[in-house]
């Protein structure tokens, strides 16, 4: 029985039998709500929330005070991807990502930034733009399992808001893409990534139907079957034997986790985009000077003590140490660029005397992309000048050592300003003597330390005793300028003239 729901009498207590139509007072009682009255309330509160004013018109809204309206729920912020098809092992792919859920005063511009070993270049950079019916335009992403171990690869997603006058939002998450075996059948792949054999799984909601017959004959069934907005699904198996259902690709929903963003940057406590590892006492195979650049362009050339045109100032080194004339003389004042380009980072001859990568002359201004273990000479018409070896590279940055008699004198780092390298810190090319150097990166102004077991970063600055950080050894110490051993002056020699000349008269 029910109490009279009769809403111009709401302080009616009598109580109604069901099927009567008016209570003992007289009152009448509203008309029970239908199936379909039901099942429209409930798709609509799985309504996006651009259609909350389409509600007020819907069936819902007319159903009685005992079936309240069920008002729209926001969805939360994901990515929906699909496409994927791990049976392409080894080939080029590419996936469908779409933004769904985002809260509605976010900024019609979102920007992606993927990181992965399976994306060229080790990363990539996308937006979604916000259509005039209020979704977002998907984007596809490319990448090649090409030479790849099998396994599980890692995409790290991070997503950026800014609007004006608000503080920036950013959204994260992370992706795994199984790429199998070459040989793996279907039926193992889609074991592997599920991680799990199911034997029939059947999920039937919003009044949807769903039915499953089978007959094998005492074999073995792998199904999944999936019935939605009033679908239904039939699947009736007349087998004598194993059954197994695959599907081509796949698609899955990843949620986005918001990340609290200060409302102000904190700065680096010591900024700069030069300084100097220096260690007093190397151990064997240690260079002395560990030379960090985080720059978006980074310029090589010639050692100068007076107004030097470069970045990185390079001289010969012979048995007896560096000279700063002789063969130095060989090299330009810029001689040759290294930046993150399209294709990651490389290297452009800008000088008049050249450079050999892997003792072939690439030409004058022609970028040629870094690779792992590349041979650079300076210069192409003379030996044995500078000879530099790409040691590892990074998502965020490369490593040269030097292959000549300098080998123990000096190592560099080129580093891109405001890229974290990411942690758990994704598999990257090395050589043996690169692994054992510490994970640097450039941000906030500055040059920071990544604990690689961690994950705890340490800023640089001439106060924080290294030997506390992994993997540094005694003796090393952090120098606000890339070349602490030497006395270089960077204005030119008559600037200088000047400036004693001045000094002299007003004494």
């Amino acid at each position: 029985m029910n109490k009279c729901s009769n809403a111009d009498h709401p302080h009616c207590t009598l109580w109604v039998l069901p099927g009567d139509q008016q209570c003992a007072a007289g009152h009448a009682q509203p008309a029970p709500p239908t199936s379909f009255d039901l099942v429209s309330a409930a798709r609509a509160a799985r309504a996006a929330p651009a259609a909350a004013a389409a509600v007020a018109d819907s069936p819902q809204a007319h159903l009685p005070q005992q079936f309240p309206q069920i008002l729209p729920v926001l969805q939360r912020p994901h990515l929906h991807v699909s496409g994927f098809d791990p049976r392409a092992a080894g080939g080029r792919q590419a996936i469908k990502v779409e933004l769904r859920g985002m809260p509605p005063a976010s900024s019609p511009l979102v920007s992606m930034r993927l990181r992965s070993a399976l994306i060229a270049g080790g990363g990539s950079s996308h937006n979604f733009e916000r259509t005039t019916r209020g979704d977002w335009r998907p984007v596809f992403v490319e990448f090649s399992s090409r030479d790849k171990e099998h396994g599980q690869y890692q995409i790290d997603v991070e997503l950026g808001s800014l609007q004006e006058g608000q503080p920036p939002r950013r959204w994260a998450c992370t992706m795994l893409l199984l790429v199998p075996r070459a040989d793996a059948s279907l039926t193992e792949i889609h074991q592997t990534f599920l991680a799990t054999h199911k034997n029939v799984r059947v999920i039937a909601d919003d009044a949807s139907i769903a039915r499953v017959n089978g007959n094998t004959g005492g074999g073995r069934v792998d199904i999944d079957v999936l019935a939605r907005n009033a679908s239904i699904a039939h699947l009736n198996l007349e087998a004598g034997g194993k059954v197994d259902l695959g599907f081509s690709s796949i698609a899955w929903d990843e949620d986005l986790i918001e990340i609290d963003v200060p409302a102000e940057p904190v700065p680096h406590p010591f900024p700069l985009d030069a300084a100097c590892l220096v260690n007093a006492a190397p151990d064997s195979g240690a260079q002395r000077q560990i030379r960090m650049f985080g720059m978006g362009e980074c310029v090589l050339g010639r050692w100068e003590q007076y107004d030097p045109e470069a970045d990185v100032l390079l001289a010969h080194f012979s048995e007896d140490g560096q000279e700063s004339g002789g063969l130095t003389r060989r090299l330009s004042g810029r001689h040759a660029v290294i930046r993150r380009g399209e294709r990651g980072f490389e290297i452009e001859d800008v000088s008049r005397y050249g450079i050999l990568l892997d003792g072939v002359w690439p030409g004058k201004n022609k970028p040629v992309p870094l690779r792992l273990g590349m041979k650079i000479e300076l210069t192409a018409s003379i030996k044995g000048v500078v000879t530099l070896n790409v040691s590892a590279l990074m998502p965020h940055g490369v490593v040269l050592h030097r292959i000549d008699n300098g080998e123990f004198a000096e190592s560099f780092y080129f580093l891109e300003p405001d890229r974290h390298p990411g942690f758990p810190l994704p598999s990257y090319p090395r050589e043996p003597r690169a692994a054992t150097m510490p994970l640097l990166f450039h941000r906030d102004g500055g040059f920071w330390h990544l604990d690689t077991v961690t994950g705890v970063e340490t800023a640089l600055t001439p106060g924080v005793p290294l030997e506390r950080l992994s993997p540094f050894q005694r003796h090393v110490r952090f120098a606000a300028e890339p070349y602490p051993e030497s006395w270089i002056i960077r204005t030119s020699a008559g600037q200088l003239q000047q400036a004693l000349t001045h000094d002299m008269q007003t004494a």
